[in-house]
């Protein structure tokens, strides 16, 4: 019985991961309403009673597709942490990998999401408590990988306003290629950081 269960398990997980992604690729290329549950399971070749199945509404949809952005920029982080320098040289390293995740197609997919809720009131409940914790997970993690301690006072701040810049360049990004003017802001940023952060050893 275990042996028929596991196989099933599986493809249950495969179709639901599909379905999230056709989502994030959906909303990042057509918006919030120009896009149905109906339309995301076509494009991800699932039948509309499998993607109703599990994902009944859009909302539900917006539930996974932002958990997924979230796990999917952690998991990025930590998938880099282990070639991160020691030392104050670790500060750049750190500041452009956070940068750089609010980048490409995933970014602007929440973008599109953001706009919507900004005044839809149902869309609104559903992001801000997703959106509070994915931050607070965001924010741990860099905090783990800068090495700093957050009891000093304005530590807990610098860190934060690090990924509100990568925000704010994510945004920059959307219309033209900002790479080149990224990567002046991470040295200019990294040397704020060094001033006045003190690193308290490698993560």
């Amino acid at each position: 019985m275990t042996g028929v269960r596991e196989p099933q398990q599986e493809r249950s997980r495969t179709t639901r991961r599909r379905l999230i992604e056709a989502a994030l690729d959906s909303f990042g290329e057509r918006g919030w309403h120009g896009v149905t549950v109906a339309g995301i399971a076509e494009r991800a070749g699932v039948s509309r009673g499998a993607a109703q199945h599990h994902f009944p509404a859009r909302e539900d949809l917006v539930v996974a597709a932002v958990d997924l952005l979230g796990q999917s920029q952690i998991d990025e982080l930590r998938a880099q942490a282990a070639d991160l320098p020691t030392g104050a040289s670790r500060i750049e390293r750190v500041v452009e990998m956070v940068l750089n995740l609010y980048t490409g197609p995933l970014f602007r997919a929440a973008l599109q999401l953001w706009a919507v809720a900004a005044t839809d009131d149902a869309l609104r409940d559903v992001l801000v408590p997703l959106e509070a914790r994915v931050g607070r997970e965001a924010h741990r993690v860099a905090v783990e990988l800068l090495g700093v301690d957050e009891s000093r006072p304005g530590v807990r701040e610098l860190v934060q306003a690090t990924l509100d810049l990568g925000r704010g360049l994510g945004l920059a990004n959307l219309l033209t290629d900002d790479t080149k003017r990224r990567k002046q802001i991470v040295r200019e940023w990294a040397r704020t950081l060094e001033l006045r952060i003190a690193v308290t050893g490698s993560a």
